[in-house]
């Protein structure tokens, strides 16, 4: 059962969160949706666009602090920001430490115990999220695009990679981008799988990029600061513009000086991922082949 917890007018717009249980996590979760004013307005089916979040956030981070609201409106896109991990999992330690456990749940399926049961991300986003959405909402399940920010940029890029049958484009902000190489992926990979590393590379962007079979003809966008405190020891952006290119996978990787990690630097660029999407997700299918949808 899907509960409103609260709805918002926002660019003519609603902005809502939603509960509900789930399977695939075995536990409550939350998510956001901002419906544009073409969904309230009209029966047609729009397109979506899923935004993971990064480390310590929750469905509340995104459409509170980056501003995509306007720009989601002015494309007719449908927006949707699941919560970061499960809460009340009980599981001994998941509240030690803000890089692991709650609100770090690196969007992937645990395998090792005590998380295995509860620690479901990736599958929570890529089945349970996207049928819930599809079933409760004006969305067009043929026309989804994902995007993140940094734990979460890992987890757009694993999903879209893994899954480009369900995803049609794909950007990230200042995402980990080899996760294998990294503190944070090391600590992430082997609390939830174990120690073969192998079983890493599944949820390894970098990695992934090589060996895909499907490109993304749109290309994917990444933005990175300069100034990201991060930067350095955990994103590795380098190593995915080179995976990318030995692959003959188009990344546009812009590089930005001044901009730290935050959503300061997110909001001033979220109009152009939202439009990187739009390019892609706004088109609807005939003979003749791809129109632009109307936007109102």
């Amino acid at each position: 059962m899907l509960e409103l917890v609260s709805s918002h007018a926002c660019h003519g717009g609603e902005q809502r969160f939603y509960k509900h249980d789930s399977k695939a996590v075995c536990l409550p979760m939350r998510f956001s949706v901002y419906l544009p004013p073409q969904a309230l307005r009209s029966s047609a089916k729009l397109p979506a666009l899923f935004y993971l979040a990064g480390l310590t956030c929750t469905e509340e981070t995104f459409p509170t602090k980056a501003g995509a609201q306007r720009f989601a409106s002015e494309h007719g896109i449908i927006l949707v920001a699941p919560d970061t991990s499960p809460r009340g999992a009980g599981v001994a330690g998941e509240s030690e430490a803000w890089d692991f456990g709650l609100g770090a749940g690196f969007y992937v399926d645990a395998t090792r115990e005590p998380w295995a049961k509860h620690y479901r991300m990736y599958s929570y986003v890529r089945d349970e999220l996207r049928e819930t959405v599809l079933a409760h909402f004006p969305v067009d399940g043929s026309r989804l695009g994902i995007f993140g920010h940094s734990m979460g940029g890992h987890g757009a890029l694993v999903l879209a990679l893994r899954n480009p049958e369900i995803y049609r484009s794909v950007s990230a902000f200042a995402p980990i981008s080899a996760p294998t190489l990294c503190p944070w992926g090391e600590k992430a990979f082997r609390g939830y799988l174990g120690d073969n590393v192998e079983a890493w590379k599944r949820y390894d962007a970098t990695e992934l990029i090589s060996n895909a079979s499907k490109r993304f003809p749109g290309g994917i966008l990444i933005d990175q600061g300069l100034s990201d405190q991060f930067l350095a020891e955990q994103l590795h952006p380098d190593a995915l513009e080179a995976a990318c290119k030995d692959s003959g996978q188009h990344l546009t990787l812009r590089r930005f000086a001044d901009y730290d990690h935050g959503y300061y630097f997110i909001s001033t660029f979220i109009g152009d991922h939202i439009a990187h999407h739009a390019r892609t997700l706004c088109l609807y299918e005939t003979e003749g082949g791809p129109v632009p949808v109307k936007v109102m």
